[in-house]
């Protein structure tokens, strides 16, 4: 079973049996962005996440081999045509620049780990129209001279 295989079993099970990405989250003791992108196919989990997803959803083993295995991340990625994906590119557009000018002025020359990382999504109400909250946390990596 490929990854493309997977997602499209997780999705189907997920929807057949009505369950969260929160509920996964909790089954796994992982944030829920972290567990979706696994099960979509971006990440990997450890042999005991793997079978809190299998087992909630009632998956095959197969399933949870191929949630293990190390994923071939960005492979063939262009700007996508989803609408909320593509704004997320287009804000890296528009503050990318003034962002890393921020973060050296800050910091100094180096880079925000993707590895060393977290990211939440939280609703945030408001009377004008609820707003998307997205909080990125990542290590600073200076970079070295030699």
């Amino acid at each position: 079973m490929d990854k493309q295989q997977m997602t499209k079993t997780i999705l189907d099970a997920k929807k057949d049996k009505n369950v969260s990405w929160k509920t996964l989250a909790e089954k796994t003791n992982l944030n829920p962005v972290c567990v979706t992108a696994a099960c979509l196919g971006s990440a990997s989990l450890n042999e005991t996440e793997a079978q809190a997803v299998i087992s909630v959803l009632d998956l095959k083993d197969e399933v949870k081999q191929t949630l293990m295995e190390y994923p071939l991340k960005g492979n063939g990625q262009i700007v996508p045509s989803d609408p909320l994906i593509y704004r997320l590119y287009e804000i890296a557009y528009v503050y990318g620049s003034s962002i890393k000018e921020v973060v050296h002025e800050k910091f100094g020359d180096g880079i925000m780990s993707a590895i060393d990382f977290t990211l939440d999504v939280d609703k945030v109400e408001d009377p004008k129209g609820d707003r998307v909250q997205i909080t990125m946390t990542g290590k600073f990596l200076p970079y070295k001279k030699w």
